[in-house]
Order: C-alpha cells, then sequence, then structure tokens
C-alpha cells in the first residue's frame, strides 16, 4: 500500500467540546457499547456504510477494495460502518477481512455486530470496533446494500459522513471536524 496520509490530531472528547452548542445535528456520539479490537487505537476518515445482517458478502467485497480517497493532500483512509443490527449470532468480520482492510488502505471498521479472530484482529493495522466476539462466522448469501444510511445503535450514520474513533468514544460529523471547529 502506498503512504497514507496522516491523520489529524483530534480527541473526541474536544471534538464534543468544540461543538456542544451546535443544535444542527451534524455532530452524532454513538452509545458506549463498542469494544476495541484492532491494532489502530485511534482512527478518522470519510464513512463507507453497509447494511448486512449476518451476511458478510459486502464487507469481503468492500474490504478487498481501496479503502482510501485520492486528495490534493494524499491518500485518506475511508471508515466502514458496518450495520449488522446489532447481531451478536454470527462475525461479520474475522482476521483475514481485518488483515484485507489494513493491505486496502482503510482506516477502519466499526461493526454493528459480532466479530472474531481476536488475535488475528489486534495485530491488523486497522482500526476495529464491534459490539463482541462470537467465533461463527456467517452465512455467505451475497446479500447487503452498500451506501446507505444505517441506524447504529439508534444513531443515523450516512455515506460520506466523518466518523472520528479514539480512546473516549466514536464520534460521526456531517462535516470534516478539528478540536478548534465551531
Amino acid at each position: 500500500m502506498n503512504a497514507t496520509v496522516t491523520p489529524p490530531a483530534f480527541a473526541t472528547c474536544d471534538l464534543c467540546d468544540a461543538n456542544e452548542t451546535d443544535t444542527s445535528g451534524r455532530l452524532r456520539v454513538l452509545p458506549p457499547v463498542f469494544h476495541d479490537y484492532g491494532g489502530v487505537r485511534k482512527f478518522c476518515g470519510p464513512v463507507v456504510t453497509l447494511r448486512c445482517p449476518e451476511d458478510n458478502s459486502r464487507v469481503r467485497e468492500a474490504v478487498n477494495s481501496p479503502g482510501y480517497l485520492e486528495t490534493p493532500q494524499g491518500r485518506v483512509g475511508r471508515v466502514l460502518v458496518v450495520d449488522g443490527a446489532g447481531s451478536l449470532r454470527r462475525a461479520l468480520v474475522g482476521g483475514n477481512l481485518a488483515a484485507a482492510a489494513a493491505q486496502n488502505g482503510w482506516a477502519g471498521l466499526v461493526v454493528d455486530g459480532a466479530v472474531r479472530d481476536l488475535a488475528e484482529l489486534s495485530v491488523a493495522q486497522v482500526g476495529i470496533r464491534a459490539l463482541a466476539l462470537m467465533p461463527l462466522r456467517t452465512a455467505k448469501r451475497d446479500e447487503g446494500q452498500r451506501d446507505v444510511p444505517v441506524q447504529i445503535q439508534g444513531v443515523w450514520v450516512r455515506p460520506g459522513d466523518w466518523l472520528y474513533a479514539d480512546e473516549d468514544g466514536i464520534v460521526v460529523s456531517a462535516v470534516p471536524l478539528h478540536a478548534g471547529a465551531h
């Protein structure tokens, strides 16, 4: 993979503080139910969405495609947000898909569902947040939708939103943010 642009320094707490008076709804915070499983602890980027409960066919397609945008400043890794309907019955991402995401320049994956292969996820150079671990893999029914608005734990996430994840939580914004933005 070619070098990506270093993501801007941010802290989700600072982003929330800087935007606390904004009533437009552009800033949304996901509930604190996601666990950190990836080898990258802090990540951000423009969002690509998938809706695919208990079928990871679309996830496989996405992580095997370029996970970055070319910009005048260089490559910017995107964040794949997977609406798995909160199901913990099957894992939507495992070690092979995490490795593919890292190799193809994805900044991170946020899975509203389960993942598996913790030893492999933890060394993959990609951010991974999910609800839980589950050793069973999904069926492959070739189902799911890409680039549609999804509701993740009650919070709307849309294609092209920006997602910021760090040790304090996950923030989604309709526009790119920096800690001093108002």
